[in-house]
């Protein structure tokens, strides 16, 4: 198929991911950025525009959505897939000439983070509506979405790979990812248990006073292949989750596995389902359990690495890569 993919295309980001496994599977994807406008850059008149409550800004919006209906014209694509693109037009997008028009959402749909008036006025209106959420699927059926589709999230086999380490500094545990209020205290816990033998990377963590406190080793967002090797250094890769969102796995379950890090996360039922506790990973409920398994995993190196191995094979084995959900997504389709 003819696929005009529309979604932010910086390194590192999942829509990117997205479009090359759709590439990978064969298709003819021509990519539009929306980042301009879904994130405009720090300081930026457009940023400061959004930071006032003013919305995206209209200029860069139109400059866009200009650049999208001229795409649209010369490519003449068979599907329109649209990832997370929420502050566009939607009016706009739905009147795009295409045979099928898809809105792919990577977070909780029932989240007002994830949506807009202005989406949820046009949802109905895709022919497909994509969550990685299955608790979704019933509630976009509620709210009148014409067809839905669950998919599981995805590694990007480019980025999320063993790599050799890139830094003398081992770390016991570790965790990559965004600092948030559901999982500060949390880490902070942690970090003043473990000290220097723990790392938090990701934005937001410099700033928490009670963290800069302890002596763990404290990072900003790492991308692509710089989080394949972050993973490297670290023994027990955290995989904790968005309660915003509820979820019940997310983009690290795979991410982490792939990159050959030992996945240590919560308990929930999708990850007993893709990785066997024990064996290929280790999950956790409460703290206590989390104490028992960091403890294993520094005594125990060598079968802390050997179980990180069945679970990057079991991973790549059962096809969780994004070229793997772009053949689910068109055979939904076809």
């Amino acid at each position: 198929m003819r696929i005009l993919f529309l979604g932010d295309d910086w390194v590192g980001s999942n829509a990117r991911s997205m479009a090359d496994g759709f590439r990978e599977a064969g298709h003819d994807v021509l990519v539009i950025d929306t980042t301009p406008v879904a994130l405009p850059g720090r300081l930026t008149p457009p940023w400061v525009y959004a930071k006032l409550g003013r919305g995206r800004a209209p200029w860069v919006l139109a400059d866009l959505h200009r650049r999208i209906d001229a795409a649209a014209r010369d490519f003449r694509p068979d599907m329109l897939f649209c990832f997370r693109t929420v502050h566009l037009d939607q009016d706009r997008l739905l009147a795009l000439p295409a045979a099928v028009r898809v809105h792919y959402s990577p977070d909780d749909v029932a989240n007002p983070y994830n949506t807009t008036p202005e989406y949820l006025r046009r949802e109905r209106d895709w022919d497909l509506v994509i969550t990685t959420k299955e608790h979704n699927v019933p509630e976009l059926a509620e709210r009148g979405a014409r067809e839905t589709l669950f998919v599981l999230s995805a590694y990007d086999p480019a980025w999320h790979r063993p790599t050799a380490r890139r830094s003398p500094q081992e770390f016991t545990v570790g965790f990559v990812g965004a600092c948030r209020p559901d999982r500060r205290d949390f880490v902070t816990d942690l970090a003043r248990i473990h000290g220097a033998r723990m790392a938090v990377l990701g934005p937001g963590w410099r700033r928490v006073p009670a963290l800069r406190a302890t002596s763990a080793h404290l990072g900003g967002a790492v991308y692509g292949e710089e989080f394949s090797n972050a993973v490297a250094s670290i023994g027990a890769n955290l995989v904790l989750l968005n309660s915003d969102n509820r979820d019940t796995h997310t983009c690290r379950t795979f991410e982490v596995p792939a990159a050959g890090g030992l996945f240590v996360g919560e308990r929930t039922h999708e990850h007993a389902r893709l990785l066997d506790d024990g064996t290929e990973c280790r999950l956790f409920s409460t703290p206590e359990e989390l104490a028992e398994i960091l403890a294993w995993a520094e005594t125990e190196p060598d079968k802390a690495r050997d179980m990180a191995e069945r679970g990057r094979v079991r991973i790549v084995a059962d096809g969780h890569a994004y070229v793997d959900r772009a053949r689910e997504i068109t055979a939904a389709i076809r």
